[in-house]
């Protein structure tokens, strides 16, 4: 692929600060720039947020297109059912374009995952819906979360740590680990070198807090290895991280990737859905419905995952 990628940018949920975010990072880039990016979703709430943001000249000017109109105008700072459907319908129209090869890769700005329970959607976060609508298993799309210097892939994401328990096998840590590593392909890592996480705590102390690390990763570990993947561990996270020599991670649970990111990359870090024909990224932080619709949201978290993306997009995987 050469020259610039051409990104969907999808609103996410449009009482939330998606619309306002949105705005604010494209005003940051060039005209040029700008015109390789289409927004999706509701055009009312665009002009409705750039109101809030004094961003009113920019919305005639940017390529959109309508997905998850609102009956109403947004409601700013509420979790309603209207707005998680609206949040999977621009998503799933931005996705949809991609596989028709209308765009490179898909942004979406941040869901709020009660709303779109609310409208009776299952979902349990992006790689979710990615999975869905590129008619796959959901362990087969995964997270992977960007900033500070750390890539960490995510083998379980949005469950009770008792049923990520029950689902990691071997299998399924490998899967998250080759997705990590052609993502980091597609970064300008080729040959990634790679630390698993262990389950337990000090990666179960040679057997001593469980068995599970010796059953599950470290036969994972050795199938990785044996197809050329420069792999190792389990570790424990903790200590691993500490010596930060690794090009990618492969955290167990949400937490154990999520922390350290959002500690050290606050607000400012990329969550990219991998494992897919498709890619999609969002931000690292949520809806931020406390101060939705006054203005005040930072498009900093966005604006890094556009340039990671056009980084991203413009090199095969």
């Amino acid at each position: 692929m050469s020259g610039r990628p051409r990104l969907a940018l999808a609103l996410g949920d449009p009482h939330g600060i998606g619309p306002e975010i949105a705005l604010k990072a494209l005003a940051r880039l060039s005209p040029l720039d700008r015109a390789c990016i289409t927004v999706f979703g509701p055009r009312a709430v665009l002009v409705q947020a750039a109101a809030v943001c004094g961003l009113e000249a920019l919305v005639p000017q940017l390529r959109h297109v309508e997905a998850g109109t609102l009956e109403r105008p947004a409601q700013f700072g509420q979790v309603h059912p209207a707005a998680g459907a609206s949040t999977v319908q621009s998503a799933t129209a931005a996705l949809q374009a991609c596989r028709r090869g209308e765009v490179d890769a898909v942004i979406a700005c941040p869901h709020h995952e009660t709303a779109i329970h609310e409208a009776g959607i299952a979902f349990s976060g992006y790689p979710s819906l990615v999975a869905r609508v590129c008619g796959m298993e959901e362990d087969e799309v995964f997270l992977m979360l960007v900033g500070a210097g750390l890539r960490i892939v995510h083998v379980t994401l949005h469950e009770s740590v008792r049923r990520a328990i029950g689902r990691i096998s071997a299998g399924l840590v490998q899967r998250a680990a080759w997705a990590g590593v052609r993502a980091c392909a597609r970064m300008g890592v080729d040959r990634p070198s790679v630390a698993l996480f262990g389950i337990n705590p000090h990666a179960s102390e040679g057997g001593l807090f469980g068995p599970e690390d010796e059953q599950i990763v470290v036969p994972a570990a050795l199938a990785l290895r044996q197809a050329g993947v420069q792999v190792e561990g389990p570790y424990g996270a903790d200590m691993v991280l500490s010596q930060r020599r690794h090009d990618l991670y492969v955290a167990m649970f949400h937490d154990q990737g999520h922390i350290p990111i959002k500690l050290l990359a606050p607000n400012a870090a990329s969550a990219l859905s991998i494992g897919a024909d498709v890619l999609l990224s969002s931000v690292g932080h949520g809806s931020a419905m406390d101060i939705a619709g006054r203005g005040v949201a930072d498009p900093a978290a966005l604006s890094r995952t556009i340039a990671l993306l056009s980084g991203v997009t413009s090199t095969e995987p």
